[in-house]
């Protein structure tokens, strides 16, 4: 009995140790848009939305979705280097994708299409 116990705590901790995973995969977007909103640089731009391209093409979390918002940072990117449709066409993809944010992401697209 005592045996049993002993087993049945060890196998209970190092069940407990184990890491969860992430929900969504952001492969240093953070980051990326940190360094590009504190200096700016095309440079900078360009691996910043290098990395949202990863992060929307290449989702590994647990939900294997696009994360809230990485649609509307990088159709704003877009738009900001040039790319005005892709960019529209990505804020609006948020929308499909989480509609509560149809609110804050059209009041966006409004500003944009002016």
């Amino acid at each position: 009995m005592r045996k049993l116990f002993i087993m049945t705590i060890c196998v209970i901790a190092f069940a407990s140790c184990t890491t969860q995973k992430s929900l969504y995969s952001w492969y240093g977007s953070e980051d990326a848009t940190y360094k590009y909103t504190k200096r700016g640089t095309d440079e900078l731009l360009t691996k910043a939305m290098a990395q949202y391209e990863k992060v929307i093409k290449n989702q590994k979390g647990i939900r294997m979705a696009v994360p809230p918002g990485a649609n509307a940072e990088y159709g704003y990117l877009l738009y900001k280097a040039g790319k005005k449709e892709e960019g529209l066409a990505l804020l609006r993809a948020e929308i499909e994708a989480y509609p509560e944010s149809e609110k804050f992401i059209s009041r966006i697209i409004n500003q944009l299409e002016k």
